[in-house]
């Protein structure tokens, strides 16, 4: 009797040119998107200590207005999120994907010209309008235009590709700002505006926009959603809706979801390179300046790295051990690996060893977003609903960043503990699982 195996086809059997072309603009769009949140992180060490008063130029409240700003740049996400996804829903991905592009690269840009700490925190807010409207909207695009066999595997390479965003920051980082021998000192509007390296850059943010013009050209819109327009002309996307009987615990479950992974990302995982330059810094105690930065960049590409390995993996992960599993494995290792960093003394070489395990684990889980979010909803709603999930949960974000800031700066609370005490959010979400429906094998609800 034969028993041999019947063979599944690959998961990219079968995709066309044209899918892989969305694919690779989408990611492309999110590839930005996330330099121009990142290049932040990579420069709010020489940026916000220039923009502060001598006499508030002190590490307690460089870590507070650092989190508000990382606080601002969370709630326009929120915003941008939800307005960029009715707007999706209602004239199309194409059209609002230009829009997003267009809105983060302008104000990155703008960004370059604050003079106070306030006006780069205002700058991150209207940043992150269009950055929480792109992911929104891109996700959406590539669940519509690939097969289901191959939708979790795509959507963990559009949302990996976001590690490419922050090597990109990581450069600039390194390059630009933690350059010494790029000296710029071209005073412009008088003494208040001098066009210093962290400056620079932020002006590098402009150049994102480039890629509207691609967009335009390439780029049509999918025919799931233009069947729903054809069919329900007259249906409008609506918040509202997102409350309903049937979709009420699918939207708090995916609120819950990002709300634990954007928290824990900007109050946890982010602060892997710190602990990197600081251990280098017990070890060098001559180190100056320049070497440090160096050094934090490191890190922090350590770090990007193992996250970057982590997205990827949550595709085929999902896939062998469902949804709910995959989001399970990572929360859990996100919870351990963030207390074993923050906790735990470390020497400089073994730290670069670790940091690399302590990205996938505490990053891993947000490529889960882009693959379950438009599972949970219909076409009509399926911006709306995965941009409100994703962008609402940042709406939490900034309570938390500024509690953190304010225990640093009032209490006397180090980086690692705050750091400690906000990755016991990762148990939160794995207790959240409970509550959340297994979409995997299932198609995409129309």
């Amino acid at each position: 009797m034969n028993d041999r195996r019947i063979e599944r086809p690959s998961w990219y059997h079968g995709v066309t040119s044209y899918q892989w072309l969305v694919l690779l603009v989408a990611s492309l769009g999110w590839v930005f998107d996330v330099f121009e949140g990142q290049i932040f992180v990579a420069s709010m060490n020489e940026a916000m200590p220039s923009l502060l008063p001598a006499d508030q130029n002190n590490a307690g409240n460089i870590a507070y207005f650092n989190n508000i700003a990382l606080g601002a740049f969370n709630l326009g996400g929120a915003v941008g999120g939800v307005l960029f996804g009715m707007l999706s829903d209602r004239i199309g991905r194409k059209r609002t994907l230009t829009y997003t592009i267009w809105m983060y690269s302008l104000f990155t840009f703008v960004s370059a010209f604050a003079t106070t700490w306030w006006q780069l925190a205002v700058c991150r807010f209207l940043v992150a309008l269009g950055v929480g409207g792109e992911w929104a909207v891109a996700s959406a695009l590539v669940a519509e235009v690939f097969p289901r066999r191959a939708r979790a595997w795509s959507q963990s390479i559009f949302h990996a590709s976001s590690v490419l965003g922050t090597f990109l920051a990581v450069a600039a980082g390194m390059f630009v700002v933690g350059n010494p021998r790029l000296s710029i000192s071209l005073p412009w509007f008088g003494n208040a505006w001098q066009l210093t390296r962290w400056r620079l850059g932020f002006l590098l943010g402009v150049i994102p926009a480039l890629l509207i013009v691609w967009i335009r050209l390439v780029v049509r819109e999918p025919e799931m959603w233009l069947k729903t327009r054809r069919d329900s002309p007259e249906s409008k996307a609506s918040l509202w809706q997102l409350f309903g009987p049937q979709l009420r615990r699918r939207t708090f479950v995916g609120v819950g979801l990002a709300a634990v992974g954007l928290a824990t990302f900007w109050g946890t995982h982010i602060y892997g390179k710190d602990v990197y330059r600081r251990a280098y810094q017990i070890e060098t105690p001559a180190a100056n300046a320049d070497d440090l930065k160096r050094i934090e960049m490191i890190g922090m590409f350590l770090v990007t790295l193992g996250g970057g390995v982590g997205l990827l993996s949550f595709g085929p992960l999902c896939e062998r051990l469902s949804r709910r599993g995959a989001f399970l494995f990572f929360h859990i290792g996100g919870c351990t690996t963030s207390l074993l960093l923050f906790q735990c003394k470390w020497d400089y070489s073994a730290l670069g060893y670790f940091l690399p395990l302590f990205g996938f684990w505490t990053l891993g889980m947000h490529a889960g977003y882009a693959v379950y979010f438009p599972e949970l909803f219909p076409t009509r709603l399926r911006s709306t609903g995965g941009g409100f999930c994703f962008n609402a949960g940042r709406i939490l974000v900034p309570p938390v960043l500024f509690l953190s800031g304010w225990m640093q700066k009032d209490w006397g609370i180090g980086l690692s503990n705050a750091a400690s005490l906000l990755s016991l959010l990762f148990l939160a979400g794995a207790l959240l699982l409970i509550l959340a429906p297994e979409t995997k094998g299932r198609e995409l609800p129309a």
